[in-house]
């Protein structure tokens, strides 16, 4: 049996309780534990999505590869959420020290209960397409969009940069 093929993988990261920017620099120092080398995005300040009642959120996407199955990748991201203070409770889109989200697994399509991919609402995100936009405005997803044409149309008057893409090293 051969080992599986990597694919690129882009994850969405974001958090808006206790020191953000560590928060956000420890969650990739932990995925370079599990993908090696990342590309990161620039750091954008953002206001709340869903649950607008809380503070506002620091924001970023990563770029790497690996060669876990998806639900194996998912299990890693949720461990490095817990091990940064994540508690996931009843509250929806709610406040919390680290969101780990895999935005994009090669070009699948994955609908699983515990994983959709790509991500469901990144799409109508503006906190989410540009920093992903940062990485790869030409990346077509597997519904034929591209993420720079889908930015265009999204709104991302609060979505402000605050760093460029050197902050997590």
């Amino acid at each position: 049996m051969t080992d599986p093929e990597p694919v690129d993988v882009f994850l969405g990261l974001g958090g808006n309780l206790g020191d953000r920017r560590a928060n956000l620099r420890a969650a990739v120092q932990e995925l370079r534990a599990v993908l090696g080398e990342l590309r990161v995005s620039a750091l954008y300040e953002t206001a709340p999505w869903g649950d607008t009642d809380q503070p506002s959120f620091l924001n970023a996407v990563a770029r790497g590869r690996t060669a876990l199955a998806p639900l194996d990748l998912l299990n890693e991201t949720q461990a490095i959420e817990r091990e940064l203070g994540r508690q996931r409770g009843n509250r929806r889109w709610g406040p919390r020290p680290i969101d780990i989200d895999i935005l994009l697994y090669g070009q699948q399509t994955i609908d699983h209960p515990r994983l959709i991919v790509p991500h469901q609402y990144m799409q109508v995100r503006g906190f989410v397409l540009r920093p992903l936009a940062d990485l790869a405005p030409g990346r077509t997803l597997p519904n034929g969009a591209l993420v720079g044409e889908l930015l265009t149309v999204v709104n991302t008057d609060d979505v402000r940069r605050i760093e460029g893409p050197g902050w997590a090293d």
